[in-house]
């Protein structure tokens, strides 16, 4: 028998005894990556998700590294952890995870996980939409599936966590950039918002590099000025990235554009969910939108997200917070076994950026 009749029919690899397996499905929204972990990982402890996320961060950190970071990854690759939920209320719970660690809520992800889940078949689909509670970091999510005909889910939307405004037209100097005015806004995340048109910033896909370089700048000379606090959660209580906005390049399709520079420099290629949830709050605080408006937001490879204000709500000091809806698609692009060598001298990961 030849070798290549041996490839032909001997497909399936077998670790050897104390290799570590771990299954997932893969997916986007927008463009943006999405690992969903389903299974491998070990039991992690606590009675909720932030209690989970603490043992992941002190006990399996390494695991985040190694599914998110390089060789099974990259710089700019994210990721979820599916967990009981935090009461018998919801479906499910969730951990986010990405190159720098844990973050506190994803919208991208919260798309991606309705659509997995009813076309899965974990949530039975009721029609014309399929209704999934979410357990974030940040809180309960409701989410949405809306369904054709035949069952097939066309996209999804989801309801934010109460969303504020922390600052409003606030300046800061930036070591390369100058005055940047900026806000701080809540959709779930902390986010800086600054506008890139007045600052001469390009938001095109080939001005990646330069986008990550000022984001990070940005993050930086905000945290050292600013003291970012929720009102009930000192664990959600940071500033996770600095979102560019400005005119869309598809002027005839959406309203702006996002860049969401997170974590240790990452690009979302999405709209950003949480970080539309907090323009929402943002531009209702401006006087910039109405309850009965929305706003179509593009992201940096083109794709969209719509934003929306459900309601205007109190939210502990924050009179005007805002339950904002977001609503866009998601698409499976595998499925995986990740295997981990422990004699592997990069079983760890490694990231160049």
């Amino acid at each position: 028998m030849s070798i290549y009749h041996k490839i032909q029919t001997q497909t399936s690899f077998v670790p050897p005894e104390g290799w570590l397996q771990v299954q997932s499905i893969d997916m986007h929204t927008g463009g943006e990556p999405l690992r969903v972990i389903i299974g491998g990982l070990p039991k992690l402890e606590g009675n909720n998700i932030l209690e989970y996320r603490q043992d992941m961060k002190n006990r399996h950190d390494s695991l985040r590294k190694a599914l998110m970071w390089e060789p099974r990854g990259h710089a700019d690759m994210y990721g979820c952890v599916l967990l009981p939920p935090n009461t018998d209320e919801a479906d499910f719970g969730v951990l986010f995870i990405h190159n720098e660690g844990y973050s506190t809520m994803c919208g991208h992800a919260v798309i991606a996980l309705t659509k997995l889940a009813v076309e899965m078949g974990w949530k039975e689909k009721t029609f014309p939409e399929t209704h999934l509670r979410i357990d974030a970091p940040c809180g309960r999510i409701d989410s949405y599936a809306r369904l054709d005909d035949h069952g097939k889910v066309t996209d999804c939307y989801f309801y934010c966590v109460p969303s504020f405004t922390l600052a409003l037209n606030q300046e800061v100097q930036v070591k390369g950039i100058g005055n940047v005015p900026y806000d701080i806004s809540y959709g779930g995340a902390f986010y800086a918002y600054v506008d890139a048109d007045h600052l001469g910033i390009s938001m095109a896909e080939e001005n990646h590099n330069e986008l990550i370089e000022k984001g990070r700048a940005i993050k930086h000379a905000v945290m050292e000025q600013v003291k970012v606090k929720h009102p009930f959660e000192e664990d959600l209580s940071f500033l996770y990235g600095t979102i560019f906005m400005g005119k869309p390049e598809d002027s005839s399709t959406a309203n702006s554009r996002n860049v969401c520079i997170f974590a240790d420099g990452e690009v979302d290629r999405s709209p950003t969910g949480s970080g539309v949830a907090g323009r929402m709050a943002l531009h209702y605080a401006k006087g910039e939108l109405s309850e009965s408006e929305s706003l179509t937001i593009e992201s940096i490879t083109g794709s969209q997200f719509k934003g929306s204000i459900k309601e205007v709500i109190p939210y502990g000091p924050y009179q005007n917070a805002v339950i904002p809806k977001v609503e866009g698609t998601a698409y499976i692009t595998g499925m995986h076994t990740f295997l981990i060598d422990p004699d592997d001298p990069f079983k760890e990961g490694f990231l160049l950026r």
